[in-house]
């Protein structure tokens, strides 16, 4: 059965932009309309699926009905909270074994990404532990739990290190993350897209920002870490980025069906390097220029590398630090929606026609039919 005799569906939220492109490539490579499942649907129960359907997971991101319905909470949050973030992947796990269980009902569909695959992507913790079994180069993290600001900074004093990313355990997208230094003389210095808000009452609220801040006093870093750590927290020792036309950079590249495809140069003049936070596209070409075909090879390798911890999942965004000289890599995330970078191209493709074309000329193999036991 051929890709073109097969329905797409696509469990995202309607009128974004990455459901926009992805139908956009389809009517490209002359395929059916993809059919929708509405996050907000997943979310709030079982859904049906097409028969012989190859299902395509894209982000829940940026919907608030969809947010309060996967954390569970009964009144409506501010999809700008940076709390939560546990709740959201409880709620997601559970959305993702009823997207299973449908597809296992359902003959011939398969999907296209292995639902644990998203599940520890998302999974900052359980990500990096994945990577490092395979000896993929990772960043080295504070082992055990962090679970409040005294503990981070005691189990920073004890490893020696006085720069780290502190990152919530299933945050995305830079949410909540700190980049945070200290110096003697307490001297201390957080950068982090999370404002601070204090209520009357001394509560704490944390809401995402596009706009990076920086906290130079223990008491506020201490109410973010705090406000953060019943999530659950990650924490990675400051790697040193290479520095490209007079600022720091790294790379998202996106690997389909093993390859690395298409990568954007991400620069900033601060530790975050997310687009979304002010930050610029570097020029790719004179990039690859400069390093050589060597060190870009080997770097291209590496986020490979750590999208073949992956194996039964389509694609995957990896995160990748180069170091000043480019002799070393290291992998900081894999994202699982991690494939919206419009505008770059290879072979013509963006990265969701890439992703068709993986599954139309078999690089990524699927089920010609499976027939569910239950439907047998």
């Amino acid at each position: 059965m051929s890709l073109q005799d097969r329905p797409l569906v696509v469990v995202g939220v309607p009128g974004n932009r990455r459901l926009d492109l992805f139908r956009a490539a389809a009517r490209s490579a002359d395929l059916p309309e993809p059919v929708v499942v509405p996050w907000r649907d997943l979310a709030s129960g079982p859904v049906s699926l097409p028969a012989d359907a190859l299902v395509r997971v894209d982000s829940p991101g940026g919907d608030g009905e969809t947010e309060r319905l996967l954390r569970g909470w009964t009144h409506d949050p501010d999809p700008y909270r940076a709390e939560g973030t546990g709740d959201h992947h409880a709620g997601f796990r559970a959305a993702l074994a009823r997207l299973s269980e449908a597809v296992a009902d359902t003959p011939g569909a398969h999907l296209v990404q292995e639902p644990e695959d998203l599940v520890v992507m998302c999974d900052k913790r359980r990500c990096h532990a994945r990577l490092a079994e395979g000896r993929v180069p990772v960043a080295p993290a504070l082992p055990g739990e962090v679970t409040d600001h005294a503990s981070l900074r005691a189990a920073m004093a004890e490893a020696g290190w006085r720069r780290v990313f502190v990152k919530p355990r299933h945050g995305s997208s830079a949410s909540g993350v700190i980049a945070l230094a200290t110096a003697p003389g307490g001297r201390i210095r957080a950068v982090t897209s999370a404002h601070l808000e204090r209520g009357e009452d001394g509560s704490v609220r944390l809401f995402n920002s596009l706009r990076l801040r920086t906290y130079t006093t223990e008491e506020d870093v201490a109410a973010v870490v705090d406000a953060l750590a019943p999530d659950g927290l990650h924490v990675e020792r400051w790697v040193p980025k290479a520095g490209f036309a007079g600022r720091t950079i790294d790379l998202r590249v996106v690997v389909v069906a093993g390859r690395a495809t298409h990568t954007v140069v991400r620069s900033s003049a601060s530790p975050m390097t997310n687009l979304h936070l002010g930050n610029a596209r570097g020029d790719l070409d004179a990039l690859r220029e400069e390093v050589g075909p060597g060190a870009w090879s080997a770097a291209m390798a590496t986020a490979e590398a750590a999208a073949a911890r992956f194996p039964r999942t389509l694609h995957a965004g990896v995160d990748l630090i180069a170091s000043p000289g480019w002799h070393t890599f290291t992998v900081c995330e894999v994202n699982a929606f991690g494939d919206l970078i419009p505008g770059v191209l290879h072979e013509g493709r963006d990265t969701y026609g890439e992703q068709l074309h993986a599954l139309a000329t078999g690089r990524f193999a699927v089920p010609a039919h499976q027939t569910s036991p239950k439907a047998a």
